[in-house]
């Protein structure tokens, strides 16, 4: 009795020497889970004995120690095991999963109204239904992760009207699948989508065969995918084979950041009806988007492009056998592709078969597009334009320019000095919360392209699916070739952050971030500097988030620079708000010239240094003062 009382107080000791205390909270940890480990392999690699980064190392995994054995002992079998489990897996680690939707049977009237719904499947919703209507409204607000399948929806219906009004606003990476939705609709339904998907962070949306073979079938999407960020939007077959079929899409994807459209066999066959683009992609961040086979074999169709991808930034679209033989249709462009940052627009067997009652008009088209196969009797272009570089610089900069480089984001390194008032950019991370994996199972997942179809089975991400498209983007980033100079690593573990940082700086080093996000957007002024390593030229680590179903971070060495820790101020009250870290880069001769830095401070490669911020979860690691 008595030696098991001492055993006891043995292993209570062990859990508080051995995992430690987080500083200013009293949590023992326990030894067994995934945390301890992680502190454990710093204590055995980190040479110096300072303050352990807590902001760090509390992005351990939170399995517990009954969870840490069973999925390890799943991710080490042949791992089918762990995707049947891979929705409880996701909630326990902390990871980022879209929930499986199950086959919806229940029964609803004819007119029906959603509220506040999230994760759905509307599985042949609406079918034949005879008039009536469908409203959703602010559907799946404030969800951050939505996915919702309306398969079948409102097929075979008569003169029914679907309103998605206010749909999944706010929502953190959005999955949504539209399939057959409205297909043999007849009699003059109408489909509506307004303010779809605003505000949204990478939201992926598929409309497949969507109003094949509709009657008068009207779509309106109004401030569609508006002030969202990198996402993408696949409509293929989309109205198909329709009749009369009229489709509207006002404020599409504008304000967007790295937006890409695919409109695949858009229209084909269609028997008259008319696809306006109103104000399409305007102020964008490189927005990408592809019609292929649209109105191929089309009869009389007309399209309308007005302020298409206005005053974007640099932009891509690619038409490919657009309009191609087609019976007396119209397309107008008017105001399209106007960007300061010069784009590519591409027209491949463009209206190469048309008539002599086709209309095919340009007005106040941008530069840098290329005819192909393009039709013989076309109308002339007026006012093309043919921007100079300094016009486009001079746009670039102006008061007026949403995509011009947010105030504060670049500096030069004399504004590190006490009394400066500068402007702080946005640092907030717009990433899902997430954790790292415990290594031992990290190491077991297929992380390579090679194996990325294994790694898909296990997250239950189909090709076309956000979580398909997350995983195929990280890993491509990953296996990129490092730039001149550069080491880089991606890490989806602590232990391996730390492996390769030391590999990289030894093993007397300190990592280190801005302590939070207050003075975001606004003027600060700068209290005390410290110069690390007494202000010298050194070297770095940096590591990045990446979008992953679990924390994954890009770890690359950068040479020659100088990092600071600076007091922010607030400006007014001259109250300490924030700990700053910045990097200061002081070669940039392997910079490009166009480089957001450049276009903010002037100047060229090699010229002038260049320092940012740490933004929030982002991190720095140096030698060891």
């Amino acid at each position: 009795m008595h030696t098991n009382t001492l055993l006891l107080s043995i292993f209570l000791l062990f859990s508080v020497i051995v995992a430690g205390k987080r500083e200013n909270s009293g949590d023992s940890v326990n030894p067994f889970t995934p945390k301890a480990y992680s502190i454990r392999y710093w204590n055995k690699r980190i040479s110096n004995k300072l303050p352990k980064p807590w902001f760090l190392l509390n992005k351990a995994s939170p399995l517990n120690a009954a969870q840490f054995a069973k999925y390890s002992k799943l991710a080490t079998g042949d791992q089918k095991s762990l995707s049947n489990e891979i929705q409880s897996f996701c909630s326990s680690a902390n990871l980022l999963c879209f929930p499986d939707i199950s086959t919806s049977l229940d029964k609803h009237g004819q007119d029906t109204q959603f509220s506040s719904y999230m994760s759905k499947n509307f599985t042949n919703y609406g079918n034949k239904l005879p008039g009536g209507f469908d409203s959703f409204k602010i559907y799946a607000e404030n969800d951050n992760l939505p996915v919702n399948s309306f398969r079948q929806y409102s097929r075979g219906g008569a003169g029914h009207d679907d309103r998605f009004s206010t749909y999944a606003p706010n929502g953190n990476v959005i999955d949504q699948s539209f399939n057959t939705y409205g297909t043999g609709l007849a009699a003059f339904g109408v489909g509506q989508f307004k303010i779809y998907g605003p505000n949204v962070n990478v939201p992926n949306l598929r409309f497949t065969t969507y109003s094949t073979e509709g009657v008068g079938r009207k779509q309106s999407f109004m401030s569609y995918s508006k002030d969202t960020n990198s996402g993408s939007q696949s409509f293929t077959s989309y109205a198909r084979n329709a009749n009369g079929a009229a489709n509207d899409f006002t404020s599409y994807a504008n304000n967007s950041n790295v937006i890409g459209s695919t409109f695949t066999n858009y229209g084909e066959s269609e028997n008259g009806g008319g696809n306006m683009f109103n104000s399409y992609g305007s102020n964008a961040n490189v927005p990408k988007n592809t019609f292929k086979s649209y109105g191929l074999s089309g009869n009389a169709p007309f399209e309308t492009f007005i302020n298409y991808r206005d005053k974007s930034n640099v932009g891509e679209d690619n038409f490919v056998s657009y309009v191609d033989d087609p019976n007396s249709g119209r397309a107008h462009f008017q105001n399209y592709g106007q960007s300061f940052g010069e784009g590519s627009d591409g027209f491949s067997k463009y209206g190469s078969k048309i008539t002599d009652a086709q209309t095919i008009g340009f007005e106040t088209y941008g530069v840098n597009s290329t005819f192909n196969e393009y039709g013989k009797s076309i109308p002339t272009f007026t006012d093309y334009k043919n921007k100079t570089i300094n016009q486009i610089s001079s746009f670039l900069m102006g008061k007026n320019n949403k995509w011009m480089v947010e105030p504060g984001k670049f500096f030069r390194e004399k504004m590190l000095k006490i009394g400066t008032i500068m402007p702080m950019p946005d640092i907030q991370d717009k990433m899902p919360k997430r954790s790292f994996l415990p290594r031992v199972i990290a190491s077991k997942l297929p992380f390579s392209t090679s194996k990325i179809g294994n790694l898909k089975k296990i997250f239950h991400a189909g090709n076309d699916s956000q979580m398909g498209k997350m995983i195929d983007d990280a890993l491509i980033e990953c296996e990129r070739s490092p730039s001149a100079g550069e080491t880089k690593r991606c890490v989806s573990s602590i232990e391996d952050m730390i492996d390769f940082s030391t590999s990289v700086l030894g093993q007397n080093i300190i990592v280190r971030t801005t302590e939070n996000i207050k003075g975001s957007k606004g003027d600060i002024l700068i209290g005390s500097v410290k110069g690390i390593n007494g202000g010298k030229v050194t070297k770095s680590v940096s590591c990045h988030q990446s979008l992953f179903p679990y924390l994954v971070y890009y770890c690359h060495s950068v040479p020659k620079v100088r990092v600071y820790e600076a007091d922010i101020l607030d400006p007014n009250s001259k109250a300490k708000i924030n700990h700053g870290v910045a990097i200061c880069h002081v070669d940039t001769s392997t910079w490009g010239e166009n480089h957001g830095a450049f276009m903010a401070l002037g100047s060229g490669p090699g010229k002038i240094e260049v320092c940012h911020w740490i933004f929030e979860n982002d991190m720095t690691w140096t030698i060891a003062d």
